[in-house]
């Protein structure tokens, strides 16, 4: 029974339990129909929007290209409007061409016939021409060529004169218009460059103490004089000279290491020739290092920077080198001087007119012999250690061998010329002297008319001496131009030389 009543309540719950949900289950239903009515009314209102949106859309889109085409319509009609105004100009412009090509053609038609006048007319006056040709050919004797090259061969002689007096002419004008200033530029040079006179020579004089020591320096059977002449290249001559022996050689740096060998042995006392020999070499040593030091110094003293070792040393070669007698290391200096103040005088560099003109001459000593002007090889040398061009050039063109391509070279030619014309700078061999004299009267009787030659003031001056009958005033002119030139180019010379042409008239009679 009790198990009934529980199946009763269990029963009873489960139909309670259905009829609930029966009831939710419904009502989930209803209101779901209505969500789904209420979203296909929303449905419904969107799409009627997004319809009215996208006519509106179109409206627009259709009213912005109507306008875009309605533009471009308005543009190409404005651009077919200019091209019919330019058709319409073009055609004007066409017309009137054709209008003066018709009128040039009528131009051109006279100007044809105008020209066959004028031809016409020119083959009458050719032949007018010849006829008066011929009649003048005939009445002169000669023919036209004949007489065409007379008229040329006259007016060649003319022209030459007037060459000549224009040459003389202008180079008169040129003289005194720069003379003053080059006298200034000069004399102030000069006065400013103060340099000794030439005192070297051949022979070296070593005094001694006694006569004693004369023995004791040619040794048994002349075995010391024999190896320090060997070892020095120089000749000793011990003679009746009292307390002197006399050094000879033509190389000055041996002829001082012979003088210092013979007072450093004289010193010590002891001579004989393994003695000799080892201070010879220490002499040598001892005169290279000179020779650098004295490259340097030269070189600080002209405050010169920046020079090769070697052309240093070069340069301290110079103090044993002599040119005519002149030292050519102060030759050197001096014309080192001398281009640095003209330099300056003219605006133009003085470094590098010192700098040359140190160096002007240094292919003159060399250790071998060079088989070439000293100008051109001191060039090479200049050019090898790297120098400043316009260096180079002045060193290669001092003595004209080579084109000047600067105003330094000049400046160089001309202190060169004047360090070496001074009074008291040179001294030249007679035999060169008198073979330079000999050269000059023998260059002046090679032109024709001139009868003597006189070389006068030491080479300084030639005096040629011409007919009177056999040249004119103005070859006389020319005579002295050409000599100049010629002596210039092909002789050398310190300083100038005067060139005088005499031409005179005498009239002699005798009374009886």
């Amino acid at each position: 029974m009790i198990i009934g009543i529980i199946i009763g309540i269990v029963a009873g719950g489960g139909l309670t339990l259905w009829l609930a949900t029966t009831v939710m289950r419904n009502r989930l239903l209803g209101k779901s129909q209505q969500v789904l009515k209420d979203a296909e009314e929303k449905s419904e209102v969107l799409k009627k929007e997004k319809m009215l949106q996208a006519k509106e859309k179109y409206l627009q889109l259709k009213s912005e290209y109507d306008k875009q085409v309605n533009e471009q319509n308005n543009k190409l009609r404005d651009q077919e409007n200019k091209l019919k105004q330019r058709e319409q100009t073009l055609n004007q412009k066409v017309g009137e061409l054709q209008k003066k090509s018709e009128e040039l053609k009528g131009v051109s038609d006279k100007l044809n016939s105008e020209i066959d006048t004028l031809h016409k007319r020119q083959a009458e006056v050719e032949k007018v021409y010849r006829e008066s040709l011929s009649k003048l050919e005939h009445i002169a004797g000669m023919t036209a060529d004949e007489a065409k090259q007379q008229l040329v061969e006259s007016m060649k002689d003319e022209a030459r004169a007037e060459a000549s007096n224009s040459i003389m002419d202008i180079i008169e004008e040129a003289k005194n218009t720069a003379n003053e200033q080059a006298k200034k530029i000069i004399i102030q040079s000069i006065q400013r460059t103060a340099t000794e006179t030439a005192v070297e020579n051949t022979v070296s004089v070593f005094n001694l103490e006694n006569e004693d020591v004369k023995g004791r320096i040619i040794g048994r059977e002349g075995r010391n004089i024999r190896t320090l002449e060997s070892l020095t290249g120089v000749e000793i001559i011990i003679d009746d000279s009292p307390d002197a022996i006399i050094i000879s050689g033509f190389d000055p740096v041996r002829r001082e290491i012979a003088r210092l060998s013979l007072h450093k042995l004289v010193t010590d006392g002891r001579i004989h020739p393994a003695r000799i020999e080892e201070v010879v070499a220490k002499t040598r040593r001892q005169i290279e290092q000179e020779i650098a030091e004295v490259g340097k110094r030269t070189c600080i003293d002209l405050g010169i920077v920046n020079m090769n070792h070697e052309l240093m040393r070069m340069v301290g070669r110079m103090k044993y080198r002599s040119s005519y007698g002149q030292n050519l290391l102060q030759h050197s200096r001096e014309v080192a001087n001398l281009a640095a103040t003209m330099a300056s005088e003219l605006g133009l560099n003085p470094k590098l007119a010192k700098r040359a003109g140190l160096l002007h001459d240094i292919g003159k000593v060399p250790e071998t012999d060079p088989e070439m002007p000293h100008a051109l090889f001191g060039m090479q040398l200049a050019e090898k250690y790297k120098e400043h061009p316009d260096v180079c050039n002045a060193i290669g063109a001092h003595h004209d061998e080579v084109e000047m391509t600067n105003l330094i070279s000049p400046i160089i030619q001309v202190c060169d010329a004047i360090s070496g014309a001074r009074p008291g700078a040179r001294r030249e061999v007679v035999e060169a002297y008198i073979n330079r004299l000999n050269k000059l009267e023998e260059m002046a009787m090679t032109y024709p008319g001139v009868v003597k030659t006189y070389a006068i003031q030491a080479g300084r001056e030639l005096r040629v001496i011409v007919g009177a009958d056999k040249i004119g005033d103005t070859e006389a002119t020319k005579l002295s131009y050409d000599l100049s030139r010629q002596i210039q180019n092909e002789m050398t010379y310190p300083g100038q030389i005067k060139v005088t042409v005499i031409r005179e008239t005498r009239a002699i009679n005798y009374a009886k």
